[in-house]
């Protein structure tokens, strides 16, 4: 396939970072709060869930726990985790802050991720990458799934060849909503059956797109 796109939207875990380990520690600190539940929370564990919604996270987690308190965990969790990740930030990929910057000489860059609201805004202080993304959507902001919120980024932002960069088929299904064509980053944390383009490092954008 040969696509001339004017814009990537980014997907966030397993894609431009991996930030399992701070996230981990951040959780299982939390969890230790709750005497209703014994879990552990291993880095294996938060790989296996990147991707999916922070609802579809606490029924896999903790399903011992009800709704009510499920969801107090899960709001600490997440409330406690920016600040961290802010500072301490997260690994990223091979390739990503020199690759960031040169794509944005020529594209306009953003993020569309299932995340909760400040998540993304922390990647971004914590790597110092204000200067290369326009704008970036989450649930956590809108309610809106990962396809709806790639609606809302290419409407808002009024792109008309935008291409879609994640590691999940969850990933390649939102970009199917949206209507565009997808790259698959096969180094994160999933696996996907169909997609137009395969990276196996995020250089690789540069080679296709440069």
């Amino acid at each position: 396939m040969e696509y001339k796109p004017d814009s990537f939207i980014f997907d966030l875990d397993g894609t431009l970072w991996n930030a399992t380990v701070p996230i981990c520690k951040v959780w299982n600190s939390v969890i230790k709060e709750y005497p209703e539940t014994k879990r552990v929370i291993t880095v294996n564990d938060l790989e296996n869930v990147m991707g999916k919604t922070l609802e579809e996270i606490g029924e896999i987690f903790f399903p011992e726990l009800s709704i009510d308190v499920r969801q107090e965990l899960m709001d600490k969790c997440c409330e406690r985790q920016c600040p961290l990740l802010e500072k301490e930030g997260g690994k990223l990929y091979n390739g990503v802050s020199e690759t960031l910057k040169d794509l944005s000489q020529k594209y306009r860059l953003f993020i569309v991720s299932n995340c909760q609201n400040g998540y993304i805004p922390a990647f971004i202080k914590a790597h110092n990458f204000e200067k290369y993304f326009t704008d970036f959507e989450c649930p956590g902001r809108t309610g809106l799934s990962k396809g709806e919120n790639n609606k809302l980024i290419i409407k808002r932002n009024n792109l008309k060849y935008p291409i879609y960069v994640g590691d999940t088929n969850g990933d390649f299904e939102s970009a199917k909503f949206a209507g565009i064509p997808f790259i698959f980053a096969s180094y994160g944390f999933g696996t996907v059956n169909d997609s137009d383009y395969v990276i196996n490092e995020f250089c690789e954008l540069k080679k296709l797109f440069m």
